[in-house]
């Protein structure tokens, strides 16, 4: 079978890659050293990360990124819509004021990941890991509204990102949710690491509901890593630390026959570096980040920029 062009598939990363989980934490590289290092490692697009760790003055950011070659792809907000009608309007004003930092840089995709039910610090259990028929209903008419609104008043697409402990991570549950939202103002960025790390099948989910993958994050599961997790009954917050999504070659699902799969799609789509690597040694992101942006560009994904640019 010959490989599909990737010319579609456009290559961005992610504050995650580099550690960076929440807006200002004393563990994270500072807002400047990622910019600078992205740039570095050959990256010509990003997303905004965690509301409030790129600066958040529309004119500023932009001449920041402008400095270094960069353009913004999308942002990501958490939401926990299962909680009803007060949990939407709170998700209406955050989405709202990152719409507005989006668009004023030319940006469209608005990831919306659910709320966890473990706490990122400790993994602690906040909530039940189930939601009852009630919970449900609201999660999938919240998010219904919440991308009718987005559309409506911004031009922003909400696309849904599965997570790992989460009320939607398995594979089962992602169909569910795709099934029972509305295409029209829901769709969804295929997170390839956070399926693979609920033992989900990328390529099925390609296969059966392609026409709702409008964004991606590349990340790779290590098999190994994720049966200790499994065995031990450990939170994504604990998994992360012992090095549970890693770097291309190195993990699951295999990159090659993904990509071709996306790209015969035949849809324009960012394709996200994002590798949770929270906590890390500010000295580690930056030589992975640009061994996986050369590993994606000798698969044929860019934009990718030799060193000097």
């Amino acid at each position: 079978m010959t490989m599909a062009n990737l010319d579609r598939l456009t290559l961005a990363t992610a504050p995650d890659s580099w550690g960076v989980w929440f807006p200002s934490d004393p563990k994270q590289v500072s807002w400047k050293q990622y910019l600078d290092e992205i740039a570095q490692a050959g990256y010509l697009w990003t997303e905004l990360g965690p509301s409030g760790f790129l600066p958040q003055d529309p004119a500023r950011l932009r001449d920041e990124l402008d400095a270094r070659g960069l353009r913004v792809c999308g942002g990501t907000i958490f939401a926990g819509l299962h909680r009803g009608s007060e949990a939407l309007d709170e998700a209406i004003e955050k989405c709202s004021k990152e719409s507005r930092l989006l668009t004023a840089l030319g940006a469209r995709h608005l990831v919306l990941l659910p709320e966890q039910y473990t706490d990122m610090h400790s993994g602690a259990a906040l909530q039940p890991g189930e939601l009852d028929a009630e919970q449900w209903k609201n999660l999938v008419t919240g998010y219904d509204r919440l991308g009718k609104y987005l559309a409506e008043e911004f031009g922003v697409e909400l696309v849904f990102h599965p997570h790992a402990d989460t009320h939607v991570d398995t594979q089962d549950r992602v169909e569910r949710f795709l099934t029972d939202t509305d295409p029209q103002y829901v769709n969804l960025c295929l997170d390839t690491g956070h399926i693979s790390y609920c033992f989900g099948d990328n390529l099925a989910i390609i296969e059966k509901f392609g026409e709702r993958i409008r964004y991606v994050h590349l990340k790779q599961v290590d098999p190994a890593v994720r049966e200790r997790v499994r065995a031990e009954k450990l939170s994504m917050a604990e998994a992360v630390p012992l090095g549970v999504m890693v770097e291309p070659p190195y993990g699951e699902p295999d990159m090659p026959p993904l990509l071709d799969a996306l790209a015969r799609l035949d849809t324009d789509l960012f394709t996200v570096v994002e590798q949770d690597l929270y906590p890390v040694e500010p000295h580690i992101p930056l030589p992975i980040g640009a061994r996986t942006a050369g590993y994606f560009r000798a698969c044929g994904l860019g934009p990718v920029r030799r060193w000097p640019y």
